[in-house]
């Protein structure tokens, strides 16, 4: 079964920079990291949980999503070799405050052209998340 472990987050101030890390184990033999697509959600106390990016497989060549309050200051990534995603998050707000969390949809046929959507239904692992906290 796939196990998803957030890891990165902490404590930073405005304006600084953190960068979480999403490792998957328990493949298949079939299965590898590029048979999923991977999104990052977060969810800010009294507030329902939101996606905040996702990255396709090579299949849909890697493609990138990202929510309108995080373009241009988070990137998103992934190394199958390494089992792992990355958040690299800059220019950190208040507003970014949060548990984050990362999820997987799939496993999908390797090569399959298939775009991620920030959607919760789409994404069937997740991981327990890591908090970000932005504070002075």
């Amino acid at each position: 079964q796939l196990q998803l472990v957030e890891s990165g987050g902490g404590l930073v101030q405005p304006g600084g920079s953190l960068r979480l890390s999403c490792a998957a184990t328990g493949f298949t033999l079939e299965h590898s990291l590029d048979n999923y697509l991977i999104g990052w959600f977060r969810q800010a106390p009294g507030k329902e949980r939101e996606g905040v990016s996702c990255i396709s497989a090579s299949g849909g060549l890697n493609s990138t999503n990202y929510a309108d309050s995080v373009k241009g200051r988070f990137t998103i990534s992934r190394d199958n070799a390494k089992n792992t995603v990355y958040l690299q998050m800059n220019s950190l707000k208040p507003e970014d405050d949060a548990i984050y969390y990362c999820a997987a949809d799939g496993p999908w046929m390797r090569g399959l052209f298939r775009l991620c959507v920030l959607t919760e239904p789409s994404f069937g692992s997740w991981g327990q998340g890591t908090q970000v906290t932005v504070s002075a």
